[in-house]
């Protein structure tokens, strides 16, 4: 068996519960053909570059899986049947990475860094003497 990751983007009017339930659904079918699910992740409800369906915004989802192709195969095309699937990417990959993906980490950090309000190490500039003004022009 071969190891894949899946991504695909649901529609922005279902929810998060649906979203997820959609991962358990692919999961499944994955499953049902031979195949195994190592691992899956919940991206979150991101705006996307251009529209796609008339929407701007899609619930991003990420499978890792180690399944035949067969299975693959028929997952990716119950997905592309699927009303609230709008994109499907299937990317053969040599080994899983560990922990989580780029995606997860860089929100991570996002979050980790807190708030811009927070410019302590500037100090206080105070009012500051910006010397005499040049002449006035009218023109």
């Amino acid at each position: 068996m071969s190891l894949y990751e899946h991504v695909f983007i649901a529609r922005q009017d279902i929810s998060n519960a649906q979203a997820e339930a959609l991962i358990e659904h692919f999961g499944q079918v994955l499953k049902d053909h031979g195949g195994d699910v190592a691992g899956f992740e919940y991206w979150g409800l991101r705006s996307m570059a251009y529209r796609i369906n008339k929407n701007r915004k899609g619930h991003y989802l990420f499978i890792r899986s180690d399944a035949p192709a067969e299975a693959v195969q028929e997952m990716e095309r119950l997905m592309r049947l699927h009303d609230d699937v709008m994109r499907v990417l299937t990317v053969k990959v040599e080994a899983h990475e560990e922990g989580e993906s780029a995606v997860v980490r860089a929100k991570n950090s996002r979050d980790d860094r807190g708030r811009r309000g927070d410019r302590g190490d500037r100090g206080d500039r105070g009012d500051r003497d910006r010397g005499p003004r040049g002449p006035r022009r009218d023109d």
